[in-house]
């Protein structure tokens, strides 16, 4: 390790960090995160949500909270039983964080040494899109069992997503698996449509030589429920999507309980 690479920090109290990361935006990653820490927490762990993008922070508004006095806050927050931590409780939601990249990491490196996490289960870190700053510096740093990789069917998504596995690969952090989100909209009838194609998150998955955590189907209320700050899974617990991402939840558990495993069959969510 270099001079200029960050030491690993200690989180005593947090037993598996776990980054959700894509090669590009649009793809719903945040949504993913914030409804995996959703599911994690009502399968009865105790888990933190860290919003790493410091420029576009999301998790503030799906959890319908906004901007904080830091001065007479404790963070991080808690909000439906999930500690959560996020540039946007620090800077109005109308203000550009107008930063290069040494101080985005600076803040990324303060949010993991100098919030007081407690004890977790799990800890998510929803990661920005691409392989910047800010996904250096945690992998380099933070002490990840390993990161989940978001990605929508198309190729156009994939070959993003490609970047982020090889970019895992390179700094030494094991990939949990593959996520492929939006694969299809299933009407009334039962009749499933892939609207952005099919089967990309598999073949990724494959080629990758990593696991694929399965299929996360397209619902409007997901949006809905994000603007109105209350993630699905929490709202409508007996959605389809709703127990998909219960399932995501339990198979992404499975996997960084077992960080040996090379692959995980594959999982219909």
């Amino acid at each position: 390790m270099n001079a200029q690479m960050p030491s690993k920090v200690s989180l005593p109290g947090v037993k598996q960090v776990i980054a959700v990361a894509s090669g590009k935006g649009g793809v719903g990653k945040s949504t993913v995160a914030a409804n995996l820490a959703m599911a994690l927490h009502i399968s009865g762990h105790a888990v933190g949500l860290m919003d790493a993008d410091i420029y576009g922070p999301s998790v503030p508004i799906m959890f319908g909270l906004g901007m904080v006095d830091p001065k007479t806050t404790v963070f991080p927050i808690e909000k439906y039983g999930i500690r959560l931590m996020s540039m946007g409780f620090l800077v109005d939601v109308n203000q550009a964080v107008i930063w290069r990249g040494p101080k985005v990491a600076q803040a990324v490196q303060s949010f993991l040494t100098q919030i007081d996490w407690g004890q977790l289960d799990y800890l998510i870190i929803d990661l920005p899109p691409g392989t910047g700053d800010a996904q250096l510096t945690l992998s380099q740093s933070a002490p990840l069992t390993g990161a989940v990789v978001v990605t929508t069917p198309g190729e156009v998504s994939l070959i993003d997503a490609r970047k982020g596995v090889k970019m895992f690969g390179e700094v030494r952090v094991p990939i949990l698996g593959i996520v492929e989100n939006m694969s299809y909209f299933e009407d009334a009838t039962g009749t499933k449509t892939p609207i952005f194609g099919v089967g990309g998150g598999a073949r990724l998955a494959q080629e990758s030589d990593v696991a694929f955590l399965g299929e996360l189907p397209i619902d409007p209320r997901v949006a809905q429920c994000c603007d109105q700050g209350e993630p699905i899974v929490r709202k409508y617990p007996d959605a389809a999507i709703a127990r998909s991402y219960m399932a995501l939840a339990k198979t992404v558990a499975d996997a960084a309980n077992k960080p040996t495993a090379t692959a995980l069959p594959f999982l219909q969510l």
